[in-house]
Formats: C-alpha cells, sequence, structure tokens
C-alpha cells in the first residue's frame, strides 16, 4: 500500500475518533447534570478504575500502558468539562484593586542599600520603607497587618529559587500582588584597613553565596551564610577581624567598605525576582501572571495529568518547580506560574477545580509583572 493511500486511511480513522470523542464528551455532560441534580461529587475513583482495568482487557499486550494514558486522559478532559457545569456560578475569585503608586508602609529585609530595597523603590515608590533583619520578620509584619506590604526575593537568574521564601508563602496566608527583576551585581568589600591577603571568610546571603560561588572558589574562600546581603556588609563594618561581604555597591558604601572586586558572580547577567506580599488578594488592572502552590498523589502520571488541566483550559504555564515536603517520605509541593487573570472564568474554574480535587491546593496571587519604574 503506498504511503498517500495509507494517509487517506489515517484521516477516515481519525474523522471515526473525532465523531465518538464529541459524542462521549456530550454523554459526559449530561453525567454532569445528573450529578449536579442528585448532588453527587465528580470524581468518583471506583468508577474510574472500573473503565481503566475494562479498556486496558481489550487492548494487546504492546498497547495496554498507551490504553491507559488514552482513556486517563479522555476522563481527565471529561471531568475538566464537568468541572465547568459544577463551578459555573464561581467564575472569578474575589479580589480587590491596588494601587502600586500610593502611599503606604513596606516591610523590606537587609539595611539600605540592598537590592530589596531597590526593589522596593521600583515597585512601590511611595512606599515608606522599614528594615527588617530577617524574611519571617517580613511576613509577620504583613500577617499582623502593621504593614501594607513586604518586599522579598523570590528566585534568581544564576542561583535558583529563594528556599526561605518558597517557605514561608507556604506557612503564611498571604498573596503575591506584583513582582518585577533586578540586574544584581555584587561586589566583595571589606574594612578600610583590612589587608585583602589576610582574607580568609565571607559573610552574605546564601544566595549571593551561591552566585559568586566561582570567585569564592578561585580565591580560597570561606563562605558563611547571612540573614541577608545588606546585614552582611554592616556586620563586616562593626568587625575587628580582617573578613569581608559580598553586598551591592551601595551597601558597601554605606557602611565605609573599600570595594576590592566588582561584578563577581558567575555569570554576568545575573537578575533576581522580587515579589510583593500583601494580607489580601489584590490585583492590578494589568495583573497576568498567577502562582498557585499545591501537592499530588504518588501516583503513576500525577503531574502529566495535573497538565493536561492546564491545558485543556487553554493556560500557558510559564514556570513549574518542586520542592520537598517536611516530615513526608519525599512528598514534594509543586509551585506554578501562568498566565491569566483569576477574572477570567476559565481561570477561576480551574483553580475552583483543583481546590476541590487536591489534598492541598493555595492560590499565592495574580499580580504585574512591573518591568519599568512606577510613576
Amino acid at each position: 500500500m503506498e504511503l498517500e493511500e495509507l494517509r487517506k486511511k489515517i484521516n477516515v480513522t481519525d474523522d471515526r475518533i473525532a465523531e465518538l470523542f464529541i459524542e462521549r464528551m456530550k454523554l459526559c455532560k449530561d453525567v454532569s447534570e445528573y450529578k449536579i441534580k442528585n448532588d453527587l461529587p465528580v470524581f468518583q475513583k471506583g468508577r474510574e478504575e472500573q473503565i481503566l482495568q475494562r479498556m486496558k482487557d481489550m487492548f494487546p499486550e504492546e498497547l495496554k500502558n498507551s490504553s491507559q494514558v488514552l482513556y486517563q486522559t479522555i476522563m481527565d478532559i471529561s471531568k475538566c468539562l464537568q468541572y465547568q457545569d459544577f463551578f459555573s456560578d464561581k467564575n472569578s475569585i474575589e479580589s480587590e484593586y491596588v494601587d502600586l503608586n500610593a502611599k503606604c508602609k513596606a516591610a523590606v529585609p537587609g539595611t539600605e542599600g540592598s537590592f530589596s530595597q531597590m526593589a522596593c523603590k521600583k515597585l512601590l515608590p511611595n512606599g515608606e520603607i522599614t528594615f527588617f533583619n530577617g524574611f519571617e520578620q517580613v511576613f509577620e509584619a504583613v500577617d499582623d497587618k502593621r504593614f501594607d506590604f513586604g518586599v522579598v526575593p523570590i528566585a534568581n537568574s544564576t542561583a535558583g529559587s529563594v528556599t526561605a521564601t518558597y517557605e514561608l508563602l507556604k506557612k503564611y496566608d498571604l498573596k503575591i500582588c506584583a513582582g518585577t527583576k533586578l540586574r544584581i551585581s555584587h561586589c566583595l568589600a571589606a574594612r578600610q584597613d583590612t589587608d585583602p591577603e589576610d582574607i580568609q571568610i565571607v559573610y552574605s546571603h546564601e544566595q549571593a553565596l551561591m552566585q559568586c560561588s566561582e570567585f569564592i572558589l578561585h580565591h580560597g574562600y570561606k563562605g558563611h551564610n547571612y540573614a541577608n546581603t545588606a546585614l552582611a556588609a554592616q556586620f563586616v563594618a562593626q568587625s575587628d577581624r580582617p573578613v569581608a561581604a559580598i553586598c551591592s555597591r551601595e551597601c558597601a558604601l554605606n557602611n565605609g567598605l573599600k570595594i576590592l572586586a566588582d561584578d563577581i558572580a558567575n555569570a554576568s547577567e545575573n537578575y533576581t525576582r522580587f515579589i510583593v506580599i500583601s494580607k489580601k488578594t489584590l490585583c492590578t488592572e494589568k495583573a497576568d501572571v498567577i502562582s498557585v502552590s499545591l501537592s499530588l498523589p504518588h501516583e503513576r502520571s500525577a503531574l502529566y495529568r495535573l497538565l493536561t488541566k492546564f491545558s485543556v483550559a487553554g493556560l500557558n504555564l510559564t514556570m513549574i518547580e518542586s520542592r520537598p515536603l517536611a516530615n513526608t517520605d519525599f512528598e514534594a509541593v509543586f509551585y506554578l506560574d501562568f498566565q491569566g487573570s483569576i477574572k477570567d472564568p476559565k481561570v477561576a474554574m480551574l483553580i475552583n477545580q483543583l481546590e476541590d480535587e487536591l489534598g492541598y491546593f493555595k492560590f499565592l496571587g495574580n499580580y504585574e509583572f512591573i518591568t519599568e519604574v512606577q510613576k
């Protein structure tokens, strides 16, 4: 049989599959109407397993696993359509408008000259800044409503995610309402009277130490973690030992330190993303990034099936990463960013679906990613 003839037969087969798929989805919509009328849940595990086993038995050995993927996907699509009926009255997520240019009280980790301060000035230009020693103090200050907003780093293009921020987003019920990125340029700084030859130890935040790991290794230094880069500079300025800090030029100059080396990060294009956190769900008019966290069961294809839901909803995932869940046998929490607005019915329905289906799900915010300084 010629290739063209084979392709024609495939086209005919695809047409039959399409007709049957449409018919099955219509039947699923009828099922959802029945479930709503009779107050039944969308997901019925026993029924799903029954269908999968029946279909698996119908296929030859070499197609059994493939058949599981095919019918699992079909049923996941069916559930997505049924959830649209179940949550048809929940077509948006409650939120309030936020004006990032308004006067506010902002909690920021570090001291004058810190990268977090620079990010805050970009995100909240009229914010009255108060500095805190650590990230958790910033979260606490916003959580107990002493401050309107907090600004913290969340990820770096060289060293990856900021673990502390992700852990605190899980611990506190706060929402992300804005984000931005800064180009990070680290320098090595020490007291004016310090002989560079005597330096053996450098202090900085763990992220900065990772970002400058090649420089540290090349010079034989030993890196010591500190709460953040700005406080590390302050500590070095007050120390009577021959130590140095990795920090911004602003921090070095603010603390009277001399700069021994500039631009010492492993990558010349080194960027850090910062977020604004708030107690309420606040959104700007241009909010188009959504962040969520969730856990998945230890089952085959669990992640694949999750991604199917986003695909059915027509939503574009821009970031996905996992972090280990404490006190478990290597279970993980997944953090996802995707494009969209909580005012979009399909987004609201997906969020409600995930909240209903998953053991752990948390909506982290819908926000705008600021590229220019606010005016």
